[in-house]
């Protein structure tokens, strides 16, 4: 399953690690592009030239990671595409360039799922997406999530428990369920 990451949901860093951390697992490849990576980075830079600094270290240790996941852009076939916002076309044209089967993203009135059907796409938003792995294969996703919130822990040197993390990270159905099992 190739499932391209918007900006949207590589820039929280607990839910980039979770889902970064499942694509690892090998339960989904994922995809972007140098565009959406750029977004990520600038969006990062808006906090100061630390967390630019950090966000760039962070997308060029996942190039390392992950060297086929960059997907480059078709000449072409933004020319071709039609979106309610025009800024998110990129992102529409490098999954499909991809060869995705979905686009994750929060973004969801941008990419409406008509269009997205019409190029062989679906949206995911990114908790029905990991509940939904999770489903699947609760062992190996929990794992990962647990990972992801010691090492929170760790780095902010305070308890963080599960349910209210993952609700920050807009994950509430994954965080009821995981809470519940």
């Amino acid at each position: 399953m190739r499932m391209l990451l918007d900006a949207c949901v590589l820039y929280p860093t607990v839910l980039r690690e979770i889902l970064i951390g499942v694509a690892r697992t090998g339960a989904y490849r994922p995809l972007w592009s140098a565009r959406i990576l750029e977004e990520w980075a600038r969006a990062a830079a808006r906090l100061g030239p630390v967390d630019e600094a950090y966000a760039r270290g962070e997308i060029a240790a996942l190039r390392a990671d992950f060297p086929q996941a960059e997907v480059a852009p078709q000449p072409g076939l933004e020319s071709r595409l039609h979106l309610p916002d025009v800024n998110d076309i990129h992102v529409l044209a490098a999954a499909i360039a991809g060869h995705a089967d979905a686009i994750v993203t929060f973004n969801a009135q941008d990419f409406p799922r008509g269009t997205l059907a019409a190029e062989g796409l679906e949206r995911r938003d990114p908790d029905g997406f990991l509940w939904a792995l999770w489903s699947e294969n609760p062992a190996q996703i929990g794992a990962v999530v647990e990972a992801v919130r010691a090492r929170a822990e760790a780095l902010s040197g305070q308890p963080q428990p599960l349910r209210p993390l993952l609700k920050r990270a807009k994950l509430p159905r994954l965080a009821k369920a995981m809470e519940a099992a």
